[in-house]
């Protein structure tokens, strides 16, 4: 089966950068892939529309190249179902979204994990796309080795973060601060300097503990900030927001060419 290439970089301790995708096209990973140029793509299904089949297709898009891995962002509602498609469909990483407590991400860790008296999950094994392609073992295997990663991104998170951050199994945390700052009453403020300085706070924290702090920036060019404090993990730009600022800019140069 082919290797997570996420969770290799992290056990070796060594930096990553993934982007994102929203359009759920096969071909636009194949682009991705071919440039041979980022660890991973992360599939934002939060934000799109999907189909099982969609997964299962980006999961054989994926399975092309051995030198990129895959995650997908899951949604808060119907998590369980979601998360463990995706994963039996080929995308080996994921990223867990809403979460308020220690609780609720003890249970994203179960819904990942299969259902051994070792790994303590509630994942079963079945004929799904990566199962028919393994053993029990090995797909047991997979589902240990999937990175776990979690926002941050509601008020009673940061509540409870320390005890988010003791769950086993969390690999990576990740500030969210618009919805961070719905939480607090103050939708539209997720750049005011609180805010921001917020994220920073839970930057400090999760490294202090030992666990990954991830950031999304819309460039790499922004990243230094973050890489001084200690942050490894870049999950950078949107298939969406490129194409837009590649028509605005365009449009900007064509009003200057007839002016």
């Amino acid at each position: 089966m082919k290797n997570n290439l996420l969770r290799e970089l992290l056990n070796e301790g060594k930096p990553t950068i993934g982007t994102h995708v929203i359009i759920p096209w096969p071909r636009l990973i194949e682009y991705i892939g071919n440039t041979g140029t980022l660890n991973y793509v992360e599939f934002v299904g939060e934000y799109s529309t999907f189909t099982l089949e969609h997964l299962e297709n980006m999961g054989r898009a994926i399975d092309l190249y051995p030198n990129m891995s895959s995650m997908m962002k899951v949604e808060e509602q119907g998590r369980g179902h979601i998360a463990t498609r995706a994963l039996d469909a080929g995308i080996q990483n994921l990223l867990f979204t809403d979460c308020r407590n220690a609780e609720e991400v003890r249970e994203c860790v179960r819904l990942v994990r299969p259902e051994t008296p070792e790994a303590g999950g509630i994942h079963g094994t079945g004929v799904r796309r990566v199962q028919i392609g393994s053993n029990p073992k090995e797909w047991s295997k997979l589902m240990n080795e999937a990175v776990i990663a979690i926002m941050i991104e509601k008020k009673a998170a940061m509540d409870n973060l320390e005890d988010i951050l003791a769950v086993k199994g969390v690999d990576m945390v990740q500030f969210g601060p618009g919805d961070y700052s719905v939480s607090l009453g103050r939708p539209g403020e997720a750049r005011s300097p609180d805010i921001q300085k917020v994220q920073r706070d839970m930057i400090e924290m999760a490294l202090k503990k030992g666990v990954h702090p991830r950031v999304e920036l819309p460039s790499i060019e922004a990243a230094k900030p973050f890489w001084e404090m200690g942050v490894r993990h870049f999950c950078i730009g949107w298939d969406i927001q490129i194409i837009g600022q590649w028509c605005q800019q365009q449009a900007e140069a064509w009003k200057k060419l007839i002016a």
